[in-house]
């Protein structure tokens, strides 16, 4: 039987401990804070409770349209701390689930902050004081933090990160996002639904660097028809905390103040606790560097999640930790980080699979696009959420679907339907033969294809 231990119990720890006790191996997991870890917690699923509830008020607000004239418009105001309690009730639901899959799994957990003494040996400092794990193998999976670069390092504990808004005393009538990317609009979209006057700074000349430009696009015209005020290709020359909140001075010597920032500019890797050195292990801001098939990092060493830089979601994380879990016991398994779907949880949505056109065309591969705006898509009209198209990607001399970007309603469950295709190496004219419901938006899928 191995002996395993696993350093960390988020999204790519919990799930490498459950995979490896699952092959019959002992093991022990490690956490310094609560098992789930950032997506339990304060992430993932904290966020998207919070989109609900702004989404909510939103449809609630244009509910007049439908009422007699008599009726009074809606007129509720966001109350946080109810807001706050149901995603907290949320998240410790699903973190408490996660304590019970572990113990029916037979996995020890620790609480306690783990170093490395060797390649075989974790060394554990708890409450109680220290221990040191004899081990066969080590998942490292300890995830990331917020990053905070100048000018903002010197005001951390003062203003936000994804970490900690969840913990706002109250909502602020003003408050500037620092990163246009995918945590940035979403807590845009959020936020200005409840009525915060919201301004994000990017210093990209778009929002959302990473995905199609044209669903960057769409998601910029809609968060600005609400409201969101936008500061494209524009960094902080400067940020001091003042009497009545912030002040930030961008790059073009336009001064911003608010209320409170939140800055929301990315992750990083602090592995110093660890001893890496012990290991003969280097590591940077970005984590470590893995084999990114295997997630090898050094002989009976595998590092998933985060803390390898490959793809920072927790899906991914999780498929990551159980194909490290599997290699480390024995059961040759391989991770494509190509497979990995993407979804934003902004109104419109955006999600994406495989390869982007724009993506495509940078590796210099012959496509044919088809897509279809849901303008005219059944539903979509009849519910009035026409905003966003659905593209596909196809590559132009096999016919096989390489990806594809959606934009609008449902998109984060629909692109499961590129992954299945991409899964099974499917060409445009074998999806084509797929029957959609109808009125369904996953039909302007199949009428994309068409076109």
């Amino acid at each position: 039987m191995k002996n395993i231990v696993v350093i960390g119990g988020g999204p790519a720890g919990y799930p490498a401990a459950l995979k490896a006790a699952a092959l019959g191996a002992k093991v022990t997991l490690i956490e310094k804070n609560k098992l789930g870890g950032v997506c339990l917690n304060c992430g993932c699923i904290p966020s998207k409770s919070l989109l609900d509830a702004a989404h909510r008020f939103q449809t609630a607000r244009g509910i007049s349209a439908l009422c007699t004239a008599e009726s009074p418009a809606f007129a509720g105001t966001p109350d946080w701390q109810k807001i706050k309690a149901r995603e907290q009730a949320a998240a410790h639901k699903l973190t408490q689930g996660v304590g019970v899959l572990l113990k029916k799994a037979g996995v020890e957990v620790i609480q306690g902050t783990a170093s490395f003494k060797n390649e075989h040996t974790v060394r554990v400092q708890t409450a109680d004081g220290e221990r040191d794990l004899a081990c066969d193998g080590v998942i490292l999976a300890v995830g990331s933090e917020a990053f905070y670069p100048p000018p903002f390092d010197a005001l951390k504990g003062q203003i936000y990160d994804n970490s900690n808004i969840f913990d706002m005393p109250s909502l602020p009538k003003t408050m500037i996002i620092v990163g246009g990317g995918v945590i940035g609009c979403e807590f845009a979209d959020l936020l200005s639904a409840l009525g915060v006057e919201v301004s994000v700074v990017e210093m990209q000349p778009c929002i959302l660097p990473l995905e199609e430009e044209s669903a960057s696009r769409a998601l910029f015209q809609a968060l600005s028809k609400r409201g969101v005020k936008f500061y494209l290709g524009q960094s902080a020359a400067s940020a001091e905390k003042t009497d009545g909140g912030f002040q930030i001075t961008l790059s073009d010597g336009k001064v911003l103040t608010a209320e409170t920032v939140l800055a929301a500019i990315g992750r990083t890797a602090d592995l110093s606790a660890l001893k890496m050195e012990n290991i003969g292990v280097e590591w940077t801001r970005r984590g470590v560097s893995v084999h990114p098939q295997t997630l090898q990092l050094k002989n009976d060493i595998y590092a998933a999640g985060d803390v390898n830089g490959l793809f920072q979601l927790a899906h991914a994380a999780t498929r990551q930790g159980e194909t490290a879990a599997s290699n480390l016991c024995g059961v040759p398994a391989v991770y494509d980080n190509n497979a990995v779907p993407r979804a934003v949880y902004t109104s419109p949505e955006i999600a994406s699979a495989g390869l982007t056109k724009s993506a495509a065309e940078a590796k210099g591969i012959s496509i044919k696009t088809h897509r279809a705006f849901l303008l005219a898509n059944g539903r979509a009209v009849a519910q009035e959420q026409t905003e966003g198209f659905f593209e596909i990607v196809e590559d132009a001399s096999s016919g096989l679907i390489l990806g594809g970007t959606l934009v609008g309603a449902c998109a984060s469950e629909l692109v499961h339907i590129l992954s299945v295709a991409l899964a099974a190496k499917m060409t445009v004219s074998q999806l084509k033969e797929v029957i959609f419901a109808h009125p369904t938006f996953a039909e302007s899928i199949g009428e994309a294809l068409s076109r």
